[in-house]
């Protein structure tokens, strides 16, 4: 029996589609990578990650921190990191923006250095040294020395992560999981006159739900702080990591915090202790 013109190419694509699901398709397991990999990633939207933001920080009015804090400066780029002696330091502070930070020679316990921000100013006496600098929490990093850059004000916002403020950011919700990570990420943007900039990234871990990372960037795009977090645990039933890491790549210094100890809102952190004056006879420096 002769095939019509329609009947041959019928045949042609049955054959195809019978050789093409038997000898030319395989499957193929996929092995997924990371801490979890036989257990799927948690899912939740964007509204309930910004509550786990505020989980964090709302009940957070005041803090004394007692930390083991390990600086560093340089970096790989440069090809030279420097690390230095790690310090037992005491950490105060009381919103909006009030921080203290006092660190210790872990041999003799004197006082290394001393560092107070409050609003746009900061304060800091380092005794050995016998100076003791005020300035502009926006002034340039000039010291040659990179570790005399560190600002108490820029350790606050990688302590602290604020929620994205809803009358002037927008928050975008990417879901970057693959087989060698499972992430959420808040992409918080600003408007900025006609246009708009991306002013924070915040990152969570899809198999806890818990704040991964945090990065900061200047209008141009530079990242301005990069800070990670883990460890996580409770401090008077609020969760908080308890290992910081705090990179500033244009001040060329980085700074992990592990926290000993931690009290929430002390009846005894009052706006006093974060009162610093010049000792007499020490040498003063300013930054604007």
């Amino acid at each position: 029996m002769k095939m019509s013109g329609t009947q041959k190419r019928l045949a042609v694509i049955l054959f195809t589609l019978v050789v093409l699901t038997g000898c030319l398709v395989r499957k193929r397991e996929v092995i997924t990578a990371g801490p979890h990999p036989s257990r799927p990633p948690l899912t939740a939207t964007k509204e309930e990650l910004i509550g786990r933001i505020h989980d964090t920080s709302d009940p957070i009015e005041s803090f004394l921190m007692s930390v083991n804090l390990a600086p560093s400066t340089g970096s790989q780029y440069k090809g030279v990191i420097t690390d230095y002696a790690t310090v037992a330091a005491y950490i105060l502070f009381q919103r909006p923006d009030d921080i203290r930070i006092i660190g210790q020679d872990p041999v003799m316990h004197t006082t290394l250095f001393d560092m107070v921000s409050s609003g746009s100013e900061f304060r800091i006496h380092i005794p050995r040294k016998n100076r003791f600098i005020i300035g502009d929490n926006q002034a340039p990093a000039s010291s040659k020395n990179d570790l005399e850059n560190m600002r108490p004000a820029a350790i606050l916002k990688a302590l602290l992560i604020d929620p994205p403020d809803p009358e002037t950011e927008i928050t975008l919700l990417e879901d970057d999981t693959n087989e060698s990570k499972a992430v959420y990420i808040l992409l918080i943007v600003r408007p900025d006159r006609d246009q708009y900039r991306l002013v924070r990234n915040v990152y969570f871990d899809r198999y806890t739900l818990q704040i991964l990372r945090q990065k900061t960037f200047e209008p141009d795009g530079r990242i301005t702080s990069e800070t990670r977090y883990s460890n996580w645990k409770g401090y008077d039933r609020v969760s908080f990591p308890s290992d910081i890491d705090l990179k500033r790549p244009q001040e060329n210094y980085e700074v992990q915090f592990h926290v000993i100890s931690m009290k929430l809102n002390p009846s005894d952190v009052t706006p006093g202790k974060f009162l610093l004056e010049q000792p007499p006879g020490t040498q003063l420096q300013q930054l604007r």
